[in-house]
């Protein structure tokens, strides 16, 4: 497991993170969001070593992080960073032996990397050939080809198209499903939502929420209920102490105590169906944000 526990970093007089704590677990896949500039891209390298903490500490297994640990771990940055002149195939093995896998498992592993990503018939082009969408799908292969302990990827789902995205999420699976712990960071809050067990979001350099998917959708859903009854359910904007939020002919959401609600539905009628609201992940964010 990796544990992040009061992490700090300052940038001259401006703090960018502030008592950052939090815990990506073996077999889960985590989403980490935030805004432009509210430390997420900081955080990952700190992890990485590129940068040093001002404060806190960042484990792995319950130990502290060495260099002699960071080989082991997979890293995607959100800048494309690939040789555009060397072949695809070429580089993800060579990539792979610069990690210390013996050549003959590096090439088989770029070789599977490759199939699972739908890359195998561009393996011999030049990656600056690729279309972006392509070359982010190959920056992916290049953080896993040596089958890392720890996978934090920035951005992996940028510039790739809907086909693709699907592709790019049954690898990242299939990891988790293997106990790798995957750490990633992502704007796209559809896809994170679809993908991730835990998440993690961070505002101005300090957290604003984690948890698991669920435990956030039941913590934020609030006294909001949606109603669905067999006539028009515009009578719930008179119920006392009701806001209507949304009413489409038959369905209406709305806060309020829900028991009055059901109680005046009942006297009218049918109810076909009467349950809370859980927040969209998108709600969520922009709530804590």
């Amino acid at each position: 497991m990796l544990t992040l526990r009061g992490i700090s970093r300052n940038f001259g007089d401006h703090r960018v993170l502030d008592e950052v704590s939090f815990d990506v677990r073996p077999g889960r896949l985590t989403g980490f969001l935030g805004a432009n500039g509210s430390g997420k891209t900081t955080t990952m390298r700190i992890v990485l070593g590129v940068l040093a903490a001002h404060g806190g500490s960042v484990s792995w297994q319950s130990q502290v992080i060495t260099p002699q640990n960071r080989p082991n771990f997979g890293y995607m940055p959100e800048e494309r960073g690939l040789y555009p002149k060397m072949k695809v195939r070429e580089q993800i093995t060579w990539l792979g032996r610069l990690h210390g896998v013996e050549r003959t498992i590096a090439q088989r592993n770029t070789d599977q990397l490759l199939e699972d990503l739908e890359l195998t018939d561009r393996a011999n082009d030049r990656l600056e050939q690729l279309s972006l969408g392509n070359q982010q799908r190959v920056q992916i292969a290049a953080a896993l080809v040596h089958d890392p302990e720890l996978l934090i990827l920035d951005e992996p789902f940028s510039g790739l198209d809907p086909i693709a995205v699907e592709t790019v999420l049954d690898v990242l699976r299939k990891r988790a499903a293997g106990g790798v712990p995957v750490l990633f960071s992502s704007h796209q809050l559809a896809i994170v939502e679809r993908l991730c067990d835990d998440v993690v979001i961070i505002s101005k350099g300090r957290i604003a929420a984690k948890g698991s998917r669920e435990e956030l959708r039941q913590t934020h859903a609030g006294d909001r209920y949606e109603i669905v009854v067999a006539q028009d359910a515009g009578w719930v904007r008179d119920v006392p102490g009701t806001t209507l939020l949304e009413l489409d002919g038959p369905r209406a959401v709305f806060e309020s105590e829900p028991q009055q609600v059901l109680k005046a539905a009942l006297e009218r009628g049918e109810v076909r169906s009467f349950t809370p609201v859980v927040p969209t992940l998108d709600e969520i964010f922009k709530e804590v944000i």
